[in-house]
């Protein structure tokens, strides 16, 4: 897998994941009747979310935040996860179902690669970190995301495209398609109606 390397050990992430983890506390805390405040909260969290309306159900994980991006009139159901060390850019009007994971993060085949070592610049109290490989994950429009489903580290999602329950998207997939599967693929082509 292309990406860049980084250590999530580094002092750099400290700040952003303690608020993104106070703030995240507090949202999946709040009342689903108390949309304001969960939609105040959102918006300190995320990196950008459109104005129009949205709905985000707890409970909700995401690393920092800060790099997740989202259109309008988006809609997340419960137990949605996004690892968002690189950009995640989710477009207008994308469904997620319960239980979807959405991570920017891998690590090296290479078991040596995947080890803990010193590292000076680390935020753990022993000073030790490890090294991972991100890729930014881009969702278009209209896209939904069925139950279960995985988005790995730098898929491409088209427009207008499904993904069935319980796929593992390994690599890009077009605009106005129906595709599931473990590796995802393919099924058919949606026709769109005008």
């Amino acid at each position: 897998m292309n990406g860049t390397i980084i250590n999530p050990s580094d002092k750099t992430y400290l700040w952003k994941m303690l608020k993104a983890e106070i703030l995240l506390r507090s949202f999946n805390r709040t009342a689903v009747w108390n949309l304001p405040k969960r939609n105040w909260i959102l918006k300190k969290l995320l990196g950008t979310i459109d104005d129009k309306p949205y709905l985000v159900q707890i409970p909700f994980h995401i690393s920092l935040g800060c790099n997740t991006h989202i259109g309008k009139n988006f809609f997340a159901n419960y137990n949605c996860t996004i690892m968002d060390y690189a950009p995640v850019s989710i477009g207008d009007n994308v469904f997620i179902a319960p239980n979807v994971t959405i991570t920017t993060v891998n690590h090296s085949l290479m078991p040596q690669d995947r080890r803990v070592f010193p590292y000076k610049d680390s935020f753990h109290p022993n000073k030790i970190g490890n090294n991972e490989i991100i890729a930014p994950v881009t969702i278009g429009d209209d896209v939904w995301i069925g139950s279960g489903s995985i988005i790995l580290p730098g898929v491409t999602i088209g427009s207008g495209a499904t993904i069935g329950a319980g796929s593992v998207v390994t690599h890009d997939i077009p605009a106005n398609v129906l595709a599931c599967g473990v590796p995802c693929r393919i099924i058919k082509d949606v026709l769109i109606e005008e």
